[in-house]
């Protein structure tokens, strides 16, 4: 099977996946025809990344094709699922996941010709604007009459990492007793934290920059040493299946560039282009070797 129909019978696969992988899709935003011009002319390139990535891929890709050309087709789904296609028989050009092992990994077995840091995620409290509960801090979910709300069973990292910020607390046991109902969809769940049916949750600091929950709610830090390790990188890549790869590179250089980092920055990550974000690379060991 050539390289072309080898993506695209890929790409059927994962429209047509299972239903955690269909819910998470956030399909291309490459619009044909657009691009025509510039440094890329008609080339298309395939980018696939994490799906909690989507709200920052989405404008950076508009902005990459005005700019360079080119027409980018992308696809934002449950990395893990992503990863496994990947370290089967799948076939991406560029890819973006979260968790660090996942890049070494596909670097490691020759799929990823290199990676570098992307961007990192935080977890936060939010409460219904006014903070009628009066939390300051994740301890205050101790208080009596706190109302909470826990998503244990939100696709990863939603939901086991925000329960593990609460163990690492030391206020899980708390946290799971005042819950006013056991989620499953933090996205969705999250909605009763805002119209005042709970008082608090941990949440990805991006949730509160979906367009539904833009100013919805009070933020709260979270302190750092509470958050579990593995979801908070982001990396990017070149594969080596890309049929144009000064295309793939350019599209990589201009995402981790200052354009493409200030859309993760409005998506609520923390830009490896940023102090904060070269801190945090240096923390976690996201570098290509």
């Amino acid at each position: 099977m050539s390289d072309e129909k080898n993506m695209l019978s890929r790409r059927s696969f994962l429209v047509g996946g299972g239903a955690a992988m269909a819910t998470a899709l956030a399909p291309g935003m490459g619009k044909a025809g657009e691009g025509s011009k510039g440094r890329f002319g008609a080339e298309s390139l395939q980018v696939w990344s994490c799906g909690g990535l989507a709200e920052a891929f989405i404008p950076a890709n508009e902005k990459f094709e005005r700019k360079m050309g080119g027409s980018i087709s992308y696809t934002g789904a449950f990395a893990a699922a992503l990863g496994k296609s990947l370290l089967g028989n799948a076939r991406t050009e560029v890819f973006a996941p979260r968790v660090l092992k996942l890049a070494q990994t596909l670097k490691q077995q020759g799929k990823m010709l290199s990676f570098q840091p992307l961007c990192f995620t935080k977890y936060v409290l939010v409460t219904p604007k006014g903070n009628p509960a009066g939390i300051t801090s994740i301890e205050d979910i101790r208080k009596p009459g706190v109302k909470t709300l826990c998503s244990p069973e939100s696709s990863p990292p939603g939901g086991a990492a925000a329960m593990g910020v609460l163990k690492k607390s030391g206020v899980i046991k708390e946290a799971t007793e005042k819950a006013i109902y056991m989620g499953s969809c933090i996205q969705h769940d999250v909605a009763d934290v805002a119209t005042g049916k709970a008082d608090v949750a941990v949440v990805e600091l991006r949730i509160t920059r979906l367009p539904r929950y833009r100013d919805a709610f009070e933020i709260i830090e979270i302190p750092e040493k509470f958050f579990p390790a593995p979801p908070i990188p982001f990396s990017v890549g070149v594969m080596k299946w890309a049929r144009n790869e000064e295309m793939a590179r350019a599209f990589v250089d201009f995402i981790c560039g200052e354009e493409g980092q200030a859309c993760f920055e409005a998506a609520g990550f923390i830009p490896a282009l940023s102090n904060e974000g070269e801190r945090l690379a240096k923390k976690y060991g996201v570098k290509d070797v």
